[in-house]
């Protein structure tokens, strides 16, 4: 008797029936418990097939799984999500690319069966990119569950990574243009055999060749239908499957209905045949689309290109020696060198030289940043000319150009209202159609029966919503790109929507019109012998800050103090102690409270003060200076040109806030002011007003959560940024008037596109229910009017603001 072979792994059973996993409703025995678990495994992933079309036996005991199921496991290995996922917390982030998306109610699909698994926060798809961003928790959720789940559904998805993803865009378009030509092909071949079949009302065709132009042409359309217009169908088949009607339903039912009717009336020999407009109407629907396609590709190719800036190797020095190694192997704290003309590979501190770097691919400006010891230096930008040596301080998803692509990305996701509406109207719209048809059909029986399909078939076709859903995405995707060549970066979907409307526009000083660099132009004490010694005090005070006034005392930082119980006080100033001794630094009120101006105090209304104290009595008073932005004046006189009112909002207590809206002619000037008082100031304007806030530190992340539209400079702190709609990279305030620009043409074009959407389908239906318009005018029309959007839209990437 022949020995019982492992059902998973063919090896000789030699324990009997002890380890036995149930396939397609048999008992099936496997030889140790390590094949029972794998074939378990397999099972519960619905993988059955595998079993069924397998040509070679499993592994024993760390048994093959397939490779739908080992190829997402290994995405949830630490060291492969390195590249892809971004950690904030207990929140990971993650972008994906979908195989199969063709409109918003895919989105929808998507997004609402994801939302379902326990440990996903926020889940957006975007259609016109072909992507979906997830944040989930790794410690309730992998990844591999996420892919799985996307996967049940009938859709593809990989972590979205820039070479691989141009390798499967190729790959989709060769598929795309093989379905395109196919139908092309098959279109002009049924069209002579029309001709000869309408050449048929004019003179007496015979019978039999009637019947053997409708069999030929019978056969060049099958391919059409079943090959070319299958990505129509698989849409139809989900959106229906998840209760909801998409725009590929009335494609489908059009092209499957013409054919099925016109392969009942060849086999009968009787009726009309509709070949020639299936195949037609494929043939520009897929057109269409193809054009939709390489548009919407090139709308959205700048966040992929900001990876490609950083360089593949980079030169590590170590114990002396310099070895050119791949970037992914550097490690934080490694030294690297760059030599002139070179491209950076990771962020991180200048540790020696003197250059200046090309840093216009993350901020929009052109001309060279001085970069020394103890710079900051960014992965993708260019050292110009001298040799520098960088101590790597950010590698991967940490990296400023990673950050950026992040943001957006999480833009590109977030919808504004407009196109949620428009998605709504157009799933609407949808079901209208069908209805629309169903009567149109009935009337046109009883009217004239024999025209009653072509007819219907128009109807379906000509009013496709395609355009209607096309219409925001484009715009906003376009309109972003052109921010973030500028150095914008947009967080929020709502800017889109505010800027337009924007009447009123706040500025914080200190960071912000200014630029922040402040530095010392005189100190008074009564002993200058010990200003050293109190400079060093302050500098102990302020460290660990990114204030502009603690980077002024950071070079006068000393020998160490002991300090301890440091306290921020946020708008006021510092306090910490020595041995038994308080020590404040900020503004006199804070620093000496209700103490008296000492004589040897020397004002002078162009400086701002920092005073610093013992047990709240003065010691010494430093005057700090700060040049202006170049271009504030500019921006200022620019939004006012545009009716827009401009108000400064500054917690700087010296006379030099009112010095400085003097010099740039703003009217509405509030000084001394808490962040509670900067909101209640903006939320007071918010009442007649729609206002912009720009900021830069710690104390204006409320008013900045708080503003109608809210902007931070790239040299802010962190909590600035994260409370800000939009960034501005290069710092650069005139960048903010170009964004009012381009984002009033995005309001103008959005509603264009729907204008035109609208209007097509408006003018079209009643002309396709009349039987005005022919199935194949009405596949060109329906085509037309989405290029036409998109179209449309690409303006926006030649504007010039």
């Amino acid at each position: 008797m022949s020995a019982t072979l492992c059902f998973h792994c063919n090896e000789p059973v030699l324990c009997g029936d002890e380890f036995v996993t149930t396939i397609n409703g048999k008992p099936e025995v496997m030889c140790c418990p390590g094949c029972q678990a794998v074939s378990q495994a397999i099972i519960d992933a619905g993988l059955t097939n595998y079993y069924k079309y397998r040509t070679e036996p499993g592994k024993r005991q760390n048994a093959l799984v397939p490779e739908e199921l080992s190829a997402f496991s290994a995405y949830d290995l630490d060291e492969v999500q390195s590249d892809f996922v971004h950690q904030e917390g207990d929140v990971s982030e993650v972008s994906l690319t979908l195989d199969g998306i063709s409109c918003a109610a895919c989105a929808w699909l998507i997004e609402h069966k994801l939302q379902h698994l326990k440990g996903i926060r926020r889940v957006s798809v975007n259609t016109t990119t072909h992507r979906t961003l997830i944040h989930y928790v790794k410690a309730e959720l992998k990844l591999s569950d996420i892919l799985q789940a996307i996967a049940r559904i009938g859709y593809q998805a990989a972590p979205y990574q820039v070479d691989e993803e141009e390798v499967r865009s190729k790959r989709e378009g060769r598929r795309f243009l093989i379905r395109l030509g196919l139908a092309g092909f098959a279109t002009m071949q049924v069209m002579m055999f029309a001709l000869a079949l309408y050449s048929g009302y004019f003179t007496d065709l015979e019978q039999e060749f009637r019947d053997y132009f409708r069999w030929v042409s019978l056969i060049f359309a099958a391919p059409v239908v079943f090959y070319s217009a299958a990505p129509f169908y698989f849409s139809a088949i989900r959106s229906m499957l998840m209760g909801r009607v998409n725009m590929d339903v009335a494609v489908s039912i059009a092209i499957c209905g013409a054919y099925i009717a016109s392969c009942i009336a060849t086999i009968d020999g009787s009726g009309e045949v509709y070949f020639e407009s299936v195949t037609m109407f494929t043939f520009f629907l897929l057109l269409g689309r193809y054009f939709e396609q390489n548009a919407l590709q090139k709308a959205s190719v700048s966040a992929s290109n900001l990876h490609k800036l950083v360089p593949l190797t980079a030169r590590r020095v170590l114990n002396g020696e310099i070895e050119e190694i791949p970037a992914k192997q550097l490690k934080l704290g490694d030294i690297i060198q760059v030599r002139p003309g070179e491209t950076l590979a990771a962020d991180g501190v200048v540790v020696a030289g003197h250059s200046s770097a090309n840093e216009s691919m993350l901020t929009g400006e052109q001309a060279p940043i001085e970069k020394m010891e103890a710079s900051q230096v960014f992965a993708g930008t260019i050292n110009v000319d001298q040799p520098l040596e960088v101590e790597v301080t950010a590698l991967g998803q940490d990296q400023l150009v990673s950050k950026i692509i992040r943001l957006q990305e999480s833009a590109s996701h977030a919808k504004p209202k407009i196109a949620e509406t428009a998605t709504r109207l157009s799933g609407i719209f949808s079901s209208v159609i069908l209805a629309i048809a169903a009567l149109t059909y009935l009337v046109w029986y009883f009217y004239r029966p024999e025209d009653a399909f072509w007819v219907t078939l128009s109807v379906l076709v000509a009013t496709c919503p395609c355009a209607l859903a096309l219409a925001t995405p484009t715009a906003v995707t376009c309109a972003t790109a052109q921010l973030t060549k500028l150095g914008i970066i947009v967080r929020k979907s709502s800017v889109f929507e505010v800027l337009p409307l924007v009447d009123h526009v706040v500025f914080d000083k200190t960071g912000t019109l200014t630029l922040g660099e402040l530095r010392i132009k005189a100190v008074n004490t009564v002993d200058e012998s010990k200003q050293s010694e109190l400079l060093n005090i302050i500098a102990h005070l302020e460290q660990g800050s990114i204030h502009p006034i603690a980077k002024a005392f950071s070079p006068y930082q000393a020998h160490s103090l002991g300090m301890f119980q440091i306290k921020h006080h946020v708008a006021q100033g510092v306090s910490g102690w020595v041995g038994d001794q308080e020590y404040r630094v900020g503004h006199f009120d804070f620093a000496c409270h209700q103490a008296q101006i000492p004589a040897w105090h020397i004002a002078d209304p162009d400086c701002q003060e920092v005073w610093l104290s013992v047990d709240k009595q003065p010691l010494v008073c430093v005057m700090l200076e700060d040049a202006i932005r170049e271009d504030s004046k500019q921006t200022i006189a620019a939004l006012k040109s545009r009716d827009i009112k401009v108000s400064i909002a500054s917690g700087d207590r010296s006379a030099q806030v009112q010095k400085l809206a003097a010099l740039l002619e703003v009217e509405h000037v509030h000084a001394a002011m808490q962040p509670k008082d900067k909101l209640d100031y903006v939320q007071s304007l918010q009442q007649n007003s729609k206002v912009v806030m720009f900021g830069d530190g710690i104390n204006d992340a409320p008013v900045l959560a708080g503003a109608d539209l809210s902007v931070a400079m790239g040299s802010g702190t962190a909590i600035a940024k994260n409370s800000a709609d939009t960034i501005l990279l290069g710092d650069h305030l005139y960048r903010f008037v170009q964004a009012l620009n381009i984002a009033k043409s995005t309001h103008k074009i959005i509603y264009q596109n729907l204008y035109w959407a609208l209007g097509y389908n408006l003018l079209i239906l009643p002309l396709a229910v009349t039987g005005h318009v022919y199935p194949y005018i009405a596949a060109l029309g329906m085509s037309a009017s989405s290029l036409i959007v998109v179209s449309n839209s690409l303006r926006l990437l030649r504007m010039r603001p």
